[in-house]
């Protein structure tokens, strides 16, 4: 590392910029080069660490403190060449500088998405839990710093010491439990409801200890400077409610909803954060807390704090805030705890951190008289750490509080009771995943009067007036009660900062983006909600927001638990105004897919070329032509019954193809296979639709044809000759031979596949239909508390 020059001063400030390495200037002699390759190191370096870390369900906080320790003096940093070319001691102001900057902004958007309004609704039970799990380690940590102080912190300043460490072991990490619990399905489940609540008061409780431990840690000896810091925090708040507030609140009116945000609002509004972090910097607080109390006056209501969050969340969380875990991790040196005492100090200080806020948790859980299970799931998960700890742990440090060592071993222990929380948590607690076996899985079934139940999946505003156009053709006769639709809106689980305030929404409602306050403003919303007003369907909105390698559980879980009989998936491509299909995203193709084979139903994936148009057709105006392809098999008769339950409605006609094969050379089975099952699906097929032919629903709007093909050519004309219609209702796996040469997207089947294809038509959509078959259904099925305990929660919402 640099060190000052002869005459004791620090070394001489850095330019901004260099001339370039052609007029022999070296660019890491200036500020700026230097600091542009200290942010790619820092987060290229933390970003492949939390890839590496991903399969063990590690939140990306774990990797940047790893990552931030790593380049600092622990590892990296013990080679002299390397601390002193790419941090150099004569850097560390540009970089911590820039570090904290991007700090103020990023509590800037903790504060948005704090809802006081939320925090206010816990119950007594969650506040107890919360108070519970905030003192005992606060006690316990007052213990350990007599022994601290005693040991490898002798000579330290004793009450701001006795506060920092009583914080330390304290903080609950509100964003990185919010994220656990999302990413385990918790979120919703009473487990996860309490935690979020307790965390929530954790949070303010963390931040009013913080703000007294700083008063207290200034380098005044006179008492009455903790009093006046204080005192003057506590006028800052009030002035940020009495005058900050209403100018927030001015622009925020200005912002109607669809319109955007002026630049100068926004410009007003990042100029206010900097300036009250300069007024609470001045005061002795921090600086953070001024940008903090800014976001929590923000209203929240409006576009206006959805913008600002756009706005900023990518750059600070993606660019600035992992230096602030560098320069953390530059300040990091482990090999400072040496020797027996060192160690043995280091595993006391996460034994009682854990055995505080485990034991406190607990204790208060069951008086409550919470089961134990969940009991000690709470406590678990309250003691996870996260950013708010590393400011803790840093101010601490920068105000000579913390030495090194108590430094190094108090970021330590953050990050393995963080790291230990995910797997313990697992062996702990695992609510079941499968509910009580239930009656109707599929359309098909000999009580037509019984009521329908569908969980209609979309990722946009793109698929819903095709969605609801759908749920209209189904809804029968229109008898209420006959048809309940769970309107699933499929959204990615982020490491963005406004998906991790919609979690923390969700575990109220499960309706993250669609909250009472919002609602009616919200178009998905009202366009669902205006439907089910106009028809006798109940048409419940919800929200999956998870990653999309998990997504499908949520579907599949969220299916089981309504009892539904068939999931409606939307095609993971979308056609172009050209007519050619383009895909919205492997990831989604993959979720299709997961869900086909995991499915507690039938399943129908919809191919939408704008059934109805580009907007929702009212009932009279409804005049659809739907054709079922009938080759035999499981998967088609469920096609044929689904396009039975259209035909109740009165502006549909439907017309049944029933292929023959005049040879056989449009059977899928093989030769060698045994001729019995074909002979026994053959008889299931004929008495399901000699059952149809009979059935009353439907009556002149019903067509029936069969149509003897000899080739797979002659069955491309058939089809082609109906393509005109406006729904083709296919089964996946038609007994049929592939009737194109593309081995592309096999969850459409042989039939699906053509009819899809651009080639084929721009016009008709498609619904692709797997049947239910309870046959080849091996998983488990859970009857137990557990599902009517998660049932009774979750209500209306998702996992």
């Amino acid at each position: 590392m640099a060190t000052p020059n002869a005459t004791g001063n620090c070394p001489t400030a850095m330019k901004a910029s260099s001339n370039g390495a052609f007029q022999n200037e070296n660019p890491l002699d200036y500020a700026l080069p230097l600091i542009i390759l200290q942010i790619c190191l820092v987060v290229v370096f933390t970003r492949l660490l939390a890839y590496l870390l991903k399969p063990l369900k590690q939140p990306r906080v774990i990797a940047e403190i790893i990552g931030g320790i790593l380049l600092g003096p622990t590892a990296l940093g013990r080679s002299k060449v390397y601390l002193e070319t790419i941090f150099p001691e004569k850097s560390m102001t540009v970089l911590d500088t820039l570090a904290n900057i991007g700090l103020l902004f990023f509590l800037f958007l903790v504060g948005l998405e704090l809802d006081f309004a939320a925090i206010r609704k816990t119950g007594k039970k969650s506040l107890l839990i919360a108070l519970a799990g905030i003192s005992l380690p606060f006690v316990i940590g007052v213990g350990a710093s007599f022994i601290l102080s005693s040991t490898i912190s002798k000579g330290v300043h004793q009450l701001p010491f006795i506060v920092f460490m009583g914080v330390a072991l304290s903080i609950t990490a509100f964003p990185v439990l919010a994220r656990i619990l999302a990413e385990l399905k918790l979120l919703t489940t009473d487990v996860g409801r309490m935690a979020m609540s307790a965390a929530g008061v954790n949070d303010i409780a963390a931040w009013i200890f913080l703000a007294l431990a700083i008063a207290l840690s200034g380098n005044d000896s006179s008492s009455l400077v903790p009093l006046w810091v204080l005192l003057s925090g506590s006028g800052f708040v009030i002035f940020a409610i009495l005058v900050i507030k209403p100018i927030l609140g001015f622009m925020a009116k200005r912002c109607p909803e669809g319109e955007p945000v002026k630049e100068l609002y926004v410009c007003v509004t990042l100029t206010l954060v900097l300036a009250a972090s300069f007024l609470t910097d001045t005061i002795g607080i921090h600086a953070l807390f001024g940008a903090f109390v800014v976001g929590i006056v923000t209203p929240k209501q409006g576009p206006f704090c959805r913008i600002l969050t756009e706005k900023i969340e990518d750059l600070v969380s993606g660019l600035l805030l992992p230096l602030y875990f560098a320069s953390s991790g530059l300040k990091t040196d482990v090999t400072t705890i040496r020797g027996a005492q060192s160690w043995g100090l280091l595993v006391l200080v996460i034994l009682t951190t854990c055995f505080g806020k485990i034991v406190g948790t607990v204790g208060a859980s069951m008086l409550c008289k919470v089961p134990f299970r969940e009991a000690m799931a709470l406590g678990v998960l309250m003691n996870t750490k996260g950013l708010v700890e590393l400011i803790v742990l840093n101010i601490g440090k920068d105000r000579k509080v913390l030495n090194d060592q108590v430094f190094a071993i108090l970021v330590l222990m953050a990050l393995v009771t963080t790291f230990i929380t995910t797997p313990l948590l697992l062996a702990i607690y695992k609510p079941a995943r499968k509910g009580a076996p239930y009656k109707h899985r599929t359309i098909q079934r000999k009580d037509h009067d019984s009521e329908l139940r569908i969980l209609a999946c979309f990722h946009s505003t793109r698929n819903i007036p095709t969605l609801i156009n759908m749920i209209e053709s189904s809804r029968g006769t229109g008898l209420k009660g006959r048809l309940c639709v769970y309107a699933m809106h499929l959204m990615e689980l982020s490491e963005r900062s406004s998906a991790i305030a919609m979690v923390h929404k969700a575990r109220y409602n499960g309706l993250p983006i669609w909250n009472k306050i919002e609602r009616s403003t919200d178009q998905m919303v009202i366009a669902f909600e205006g439907y089910q007003h106009l028809r006798a369907v109940a048409v419940r909105p919800m929200t999956a927001i998870s990653d999309l390698s998990t997504i499908h559980e949520d579907i599949c879980t969220s299916a089981h638990q309504k009892r539904v009989a068939m999931i409606l998936l939307p095609f993971h491509k979308h056609q172009r105004m050209d007519g050619a299909m383009e895909s919205i995203g492997h990831a989604f193709h993959e979720v299709n897919k997961r869900v086909l084979q995991q499915a507690p139903c039938s399943v129908g994936i919809l191919v939408d070329r704008g059934l109805g148009g580009a907007s929702h057709v009212v009932a009279s105006e409804v005049d659809y032509k739907i054709v079922v392809p009938f080759f035999g098999g499981l998967d088609d008769r469920e096609a044929l019954a689904y396009g039975m339950k259209m035909v109740e409605h009165p502006g549909i006609t439907l017309t049944i193809l029933k292929f023959v094969a005049s040879r056989g050379t449009l059977k899928r089975f093989e030769k060698g296979e045994e001729e019995e099952d074909e002979k026994k699906e053959k008889e299931i097929d004929e008495e399901f639709v000699r059952e149809l032919m009979n059935d009353p629903r439907g009556n002149e709007s019903l067509a029936y044809e069969e149509r003897v093909v000899e080739s797979k050519e002659d069955v491309r004309a058939t089809l082609k000759a109906t393509s005109k219609c406006n729904l083709f209702v296919v089964g996946r796996n038609a007994a049929v031979v592939p009737l194109v040469n593309s081995t592309d997207c096999p969850e459409l089947g042989p039939v699906g596949r053509l009819l899809s294809s651009s080639e084929f038509s721009t016009t008709a959509s498609v619904l692709v239909v797997q049947g239910y078959d309870s046959a080849a259904d091996t998983r488990p099925v859970v009857e137990d508390d557990d599902y009517e305990q998660s049932s009774r929660e979750i209500g209306d919402s998702t996992v």
